[in-house]
């Protein structure tokens, strides 16, 4: 395959989107007060030791996370991670040490807790995924279906996981799907009339025109519901097809039509993909599933933090 979708990977745009949220965060809990259950028993000059632990199994992520978090909270807090984000921990493991001001572990507690089990869940599901695709080629893959505000956080999660990342937003793909077509049904535009369409539209733009766009790397994937689509649409050259809510045996004619008609071109399989279907669906030989409920259906990893003894 010549062309990928952007691999997320920790980087400056997550760090910046995490600020973010994290100003959020604190708006919501102090409203720029003061957490008064903590003014009021604990000491200011009061120093803490506490430990991250796991209440249950799972994959980690988000421990690249806690150090941006606890300098944006503005905290006097030392974080020492004890595991790596990727990794699978079991049950009663500590993940990561913090050490300071009592006052500002209290109060970094629950957005701490909030983000680590939110993406070690999405890590977590992800992981469960891949596994039951495991021995074939699939990759599992997320959508858009994220938090507003999460998406690079989640889709790094996924990452975490072992999943791949789709595209992040509408500006890194083509993508055309049956709305895009439905706007244009007095032009009884087909699926592979819309894919060279898109495709002369990427080949006249100009880098003076798109100086921020890489033209030979931008995918162009259409979704199609027939097999009498597929048929047209592979002609047309997309780089991927989706094809839409197709059953098992449905799927495997596809596989079989790409295979004798353009075997260069992906195909991903998408709608209604669950545990218990999509090992099913990955022996069809789809190269992709994707599945929003990597992201949307994630639970949160059930992560507690206990207080340890003060070093002397």
């Amino acid at each position: 395959m010549s062309k990928e979708f952007q691999q997320l990977d920790w980087n400056p745009q997550i760090e910046d989107d995490l600020r973010q949220l994290v100003r959020l965060a604190v708006r919501e809990d102090l409203e720029r007060q003061l957490d008064w259950t903590t003014v009021s028993l604990v000491s200011s000059c009061q120093q803490g030791r506490a430990v991250v632990v796991a209440r249950e199994a799972g994959v980690v992520a988000g421990l690249r996370a806690v150090p941006v978090l606890l300098d944006e909270m503005q905290t006097a807090v030392v974080f020492q991670p004890r595991a790596n984000d990727g990794d699978f921990i079991v049950a009663g493991a500590a993940v990561a040490e913090l050490a300071g001001k009592a006052r500002d572990i209290l109060v970094s507690e629950r957005p701490l807790l909030n983000m680590l089990g939110r993406l070690s869940g999405i890590a977590s599901l992800t992981r469960e995924y891949v596994r039951r695709a495991a021995g074939t080629k699939t990759r599992i893959c997320d959508t858009r279906k994220t938090m507003p505000g999460w998406r690079r956080l989640e889709k790094y999660a996924v990452r975490c996981g072992g999943g791949h990342n789709h595209r992040t937003g509408l500006f890194d793909a083509i993508l055309i799907k049956d709305n895009h077509l439905a706007l244009a049904a007095e032009e009884n535009l087909s699926p592979a009339d819309a894919v060279r369409r898109s495709r002369g539209f990427v080949r006249q733009m100009t880098p003076e025109e798109f100086p921020n766009v890489d033209t030979d790397r931008l995918i162009i994937e259409v979704e199609v519901d027939s097999l009498e689509q597929l048929k047209n649409v592979l002609q047309a050259g997309p780089d991927i097809v989706l094809l839409d809510n197709m059953l098992p045996n449905r799927l495997r004619e596809a596989v079989a039509l790409r295979d004798q008609l353009a075997p260069t071109i992906e195909l991903e399989a998408s709608g209604g993909v669950t545990l218990e279907t999509v090992s099913e669906i990955a022996r069809t030989g789809v190269d992709r599933i994707s599945a929003g409920a990597l992201t949307h259906s994630a639970g949160s990893l059930d992560l507690g933090l206990d207080w340890l003894p003060i070093r002397r």
